[in-house]
């Protein structure tokens, strides 16, 4: 299996997670009923109409504690499941798939959940050419998997770390004693991408001219994104953020915004039902 997300240790996350639920006795309760030879077959299926995301992670955690399993993927990253389809079949050891379960299914389930949240959002702007974007509101410890989840839903991954590019927001213009001032102080710095957020029209040619080179226009509707993305012409990338939903991102979209962020895609993604039924193999 090959699978691959900068800067994350698939081998740490998964022993670090067996670690926390096994305690300090491991799972007494596969131990004291399940023989230690006995095997089982498992399907994971989905129990409603999802985007799949997570299951290399589902697939480490049973190699984990048993190297030899069997794993078949029923639909691979990224796809479309349907109420019933099948995610992974699974042959091996009944202690270790026991023991590994809940964790395999939080990830999927979890991941799975800000995925089909993703891509629901992205089929509501398809055609209109503007790009979601994910942000950092995401679970400490748990970014870059819940960031893969959204690229896994068809969003763009936006400023993975506070190091990837400058971000002036209101506090920041507050002490600087203004935008251009902030944005100065950014370049003289060396900052190659300034990311500044902006909420009135007034404060975007100042900022353009100081040498911004993204605009996130924060918390405007329709028609003052209209009138921005006017005024910008095109010198910069923009982006919407702020309130933005389901109902309201079309709208957004067909303003002719480069970009639109979403918080919510990670903050408040419901996780997905997924079930995993396990029997005996025959003997």
């Amino acid at each position: 299996m090959t699978f691959h997300i900068d800067r994350f240790d698939l081998d740490r996350f998964v022993a670090d997670t067996l670690a926390e639920d096994l305690g300090d006795d491991g799972d007494i309760t596969s131990a004291a009923v399940i023989p230690d030879e006995a095997r089982f077959t498992g399907i994971m299926r989905s129990r409603e109409p999802i985007v799949v995301a997570g299951l290399p992670i589902a697939e480490a955690f049973f190699r984990a504690l048993d190297p030899e399993v069997e794993i078949e993927r029923g639909v691979e990253e990224g796809g479309h499941a349907g109420t019933g389809d099948i995610l992974l079949r699974l042959r091996g050891l009944a202690r270790a798939m026991l023991t590994a379960e809940r964790s395999a299914l939080n990830s999927v389930q979890h991941m799975s959940g800000i995925a089909t949240l993703t891509r629901r959002y992205v089929d509501a702007i398809a055609g209109t050419g503007a790009v979601l974007l994910d942000t950092r509101k995401t679970i400490p410890g748990l970014r870059a998997l819940e960031k893969y989840a959204t690229r896994m839903g068809g969003a763009q991954n936006h400023r993975m770390r506070l190091d990837d590019a400058a971000m002036i927001k209101d506090n920041h213009v507050v002490v600087a004693g203004g935008v251009a001032e902030a944005v100065r102080r950014a370049a003289a710095a060396g900052i190659g991408r300034i990311i500044v957020e902006v909420d009135r029209l007034d404060q975007i040619e100042p900022a353009i001219v100081a040498g911004a080179t993204h605009l996130l226009l924060d918390n405007m509707g329709p028609a003052a994104l209209r009138e921005a993305v006017g005024q910008v012409a095109g010198r910069v990338p923009t982006e919407a953020s702020g309130g933005i939903s389901l109902d309201t991102i079309r709208a957004v979209a067909e303003t002719g915004i480069t970009y639109i962020s979403v918080g919510r895609i990670t903050q408040s993604a419901p996780a997905v039902d997924i079930g995993l039924d396990f029997a005996m193999n025959p003997q």
